[in-house]
């Protein structure tokens, strides 16, 4: 196996300085004073692209891939394997810093956002992190986010994030702490298949699934989550912004991003984020290709006027969330903003005006759990309780 020893920084690191600044300027402009990176910033950052989830990947050394998925069907009350067994226990010793008060508050305000939740994480925060080539390898080397797959991913990942969010999801051996992860350990497993792959260049991308890129993605689900919603006119009070930062930051604790890496708040999270983003490669030809499949993601479920306005709609969201600029890196159409704004003039009387009503907040969980069941219908598909 490859050690940290054997590796420098891939080249992949500021390949393109003036691509990247350009692309983070957004970024930059919104993470305040004294965003620009230390040089033991930049030191870390590079070195993170060469490590990897410690934890995880001594697990996968020790139980066989068919053993490993066995126990995790078992789960954490079963009879397990000792190196599992070990894992548990470490990720079961919660940090001091995790409040569950937090956490239950950052859930339910995720929750309440609604359908705006899912176009923010699809063509906000997904879309935008195609933008740049850098984490983009592994997904497409496992066939994962890839033609016909993708829409298959998108409602994993949907049902994953539903029960992160769930109350009560995140306490061990609910649905959503046990989700996050065996989704750790398969990120695990993956680096594993491609660490030992001839064919992975380690000089230009590093660590296949590495600490840098786990950190990164981790921000586009919480930071750039908030800073995409109030693009759509949501309201999203100082609170709720904290408890969702603190909400992801104990997630991605639990799905193995270092504790120096997570964001905790919105400033911190903004000024980490232009970090990985001014120093990520400009896109390539899997940025494309999965930018393509995710804009067309739902045209083998949908036909006649309903296949063209989700691809339309797709689109003009895209426009809104990431800019004419981004659309261009990623080989899109521009679209005119049509479907931004109307969000914004919904969001001005529900998210703005109900939401701030007495029982609006219970209203607001009502219907979004309704639109999350409607949205199943729509790709053909059924939403597990939760």
């Amino acid at each position: 196996m490859t050690t940290h020893a054997d590796l420098r920084v891939p080249t992949r690191f500021g390949a393109d300085r003036e691509w990247s600044e350009r692309a983070a300027r957004p970024l930059r402009l919104v993470a305040g004073p004294g965003a620009n990176p230390t040089g033991e910033e930049l030191a870390a950052l590079g070195a993170g692209l060469i490590r990897r989830d410690e934890l995880a990947a001594e697990l996968v050394r020790a139980v066989r891939p068919n053993e490993l998925h066995r126990a995790l069907a078992a789960g954490p009350d079963g009879d397990v394997p000792e190196p599992l067994r070990a894992f548990y226990d470490a990720v079961g010793r919660r940090p001091s810093w995790v409040d569950d008060t937090l956490l239950a508050r950052g859930a339910e305000a995720c929750r309440t956002f609604g359908m705006d939740a899912g176009l923010v994480l699809a063509y906000g925060s997904l879309l935008g992190g195609y933008r740049t080539a850098a984490a983009l390898e592994p997904l497409v080397r496992t066939g994962r986010l890839a033609g016909g797959e993708t829409l298959r991913r998108i409602q994993e990942t949907s049902i994953w994030w539903r029960a992160v969010t769930a109350p009560g999801g995140l306490e061990p051996g609910a649905g959503g702490y046990r989700l996050s992860l065996h989704v750790r350990i398969m990120h695990a497993l993956v680096n594993a298949r491609l660490e030992a792959d001839p064919a992975w260049d380690w000089e230009l991308r590093g660590v296949p699934v590495n600490q840098y890129d786990q950190a990164s993605t981790l921000g586009v689900f919480s930071t750039s989550f908030l800073l995409h919603l109030r693009l759509l006119g949501v309201r999203v009070s100082r609170a709720d912004a904290h408890a969702v930062m603190h909400l992801w930051s104990y997630i991605g604790w639990l799905m193995g991003v270092d504790e120096d890496w997570l964001p905790h708040t919105e400033r911190r999270g903004r000024r980490l984020l232009y970090h990985f983003l001014s120093h990520d490669p400009p896109p390539d030809g899997n940025s494309v290709a999965l930018a393509r499949a995710l804009i067309d993601m739902t045209d083998d479920v949908t036909t006649g006027w309903r296949r063209r306005y989700e691809r339309e709609r797709a689109l003009s969201v895209s426009c809104w969330l990431l800019g004419r600029a981004a659309l261009r890196d990623l080989g899109l159409p521009y679209r005119p903003p049509w479907y931004g704004l109307a969000r914004i003039g919904a969001n001005l009387l529900v998210s703005q005006g109900l939401g701030r009503l007495p029982g609006g907040r219970a209203r607001l969980l009502a219907r979004s759990e309704r639109q999350a069941r409607a949205q199943f219908r729509r790709w053909g598909a059924t939403l597990p309780p939760g």
